[in-house]
């Protein structure tokens, strides 16, 4: 790491607009950008950065990048990156996904600007440059929403003026917190739209809410219908006539409590029946973050 290089720490307008409600990720990056000289613009080597450990997003769009990382061996990374120093290398502020996309190029270093943040700076601007710029998954959402409310120790209303939200939708966000990992994974996939998790979220029997789980993918039952079916008690019932009652599920599977702590523990649907262990999961990618958590990834 070149240790000759300017230190600066955000300045005054920085400053203003961090205490600002709500804050604009946009005005942040671009009053760094445009208020640093071309000679405090420096090349970083791509092998010294690192993720910063606020940011919220964890799936990044595979043809997006390589897109970009096209664009990037035809024309250069126009804009310099942020970064902040760290104990080895720099953590990046603002523009991961041009970090990527550069790797992809094939590129071994990249232009940045390096600034000094605190942890409450670097947990905003990496929650901020996604929500502002690129959509997370509501998931990757709530997440981000529940660890800047806990962190700073925000209401829902004073973290809605923060991110420029209404309450309503802040509260929305964070019930899908509530469901079952094994839902929240389908909707991180995309394969259960928001208007279906926003729903299945103020559900409270989990039991209930897997079994809708599985009408929407199997079924493909729209919003609507599922709406329908759970306020209406005989509804529920009549789409769900051929279903064992989940009492007589509970009281004649002796392995219940069994199943329910495994499914809890790997965050998908777990039977045992016929001293079996049966344990689902939804494409590769799934099957390979079970064999992480079951430590048989080796």
């Amino acid at each position: 790491m070149e240790n000759n290089i300017p230190r600066k720490a955000l300045g005054k307008g920085l400053e203003e607009l961090f205490n600002s409600e709500p804050i604009d990720f946009t005005q942040v990056e671009e009053k760094i950008i445009t208020t640093t000289p071309k000679d405090e613009i420096v090349m970083v080597k791509l092998a010294d950065l690192r993720s910063n450990p606020y940011q919220p997003r964890k799936i990044f769009d595979e043809k997006a990048l390589e897109e970009l990382a096209e664009s990037i061996k035809e024309h250069g990374v126009f804009q310099p990156i942020i970064v902040k120093p760290s104990i080895k290398g720099y953590e990046i502020i603002a523009g991961e996904r041009r970090v990527k996309a550069s790797i992809l190029a094939g590129l071994t270093e990249i232009p940045a600007i390096i600034r000094e943040f605190n942890d409450t700076e670097m947990m905003e601007i990496a929650l901020l440059e996604n929500l502002q710029r690129e959509d997370l998954t509501p998931i990757e959402e709530a997440n981000a929403y529940k660890k800047i409310s806990e962190t700073l120790n925000l209401t829902q209303e004073e973290l809605s003026k923060r991110v420029g939200k209404s309450r309503s939708y802040i509260t929305n966000t964070l019930g899908l917190l509530k469901l079952p990992q094994e839902t929240q994974n389908l909707i991180n996939e995309k394969k259960i739209s928001m208007g279906h998790a926003k729903i299945l979220s103020k559900l409270e029997d989990k039991y209930q809410i897997k079994e809708l789980t599985d009408k929407i993918i199997i079924d493909g039952i729209s919003v609507h219908e599922l709406e329908n079916i759970t306020s209406s008690p005989d509804e529920y019932n009549r789409v769900n006539k051929n279903s064992v009652p989940k009492e007589k599920v509970k009281k004649d599977n002796i392995y219940s409590y069994l199943e329910d702590m495994i499914s809890e523990k790997l965050g998908t649907k777990v039977k045992i029946k016929s001293n079996k262990i049966q344990i689902s999961f939804t494409n590769s990618n799934d099957l390979n973050r079970l064999l992480e958590i079951m430590h048989l990834d080796k």
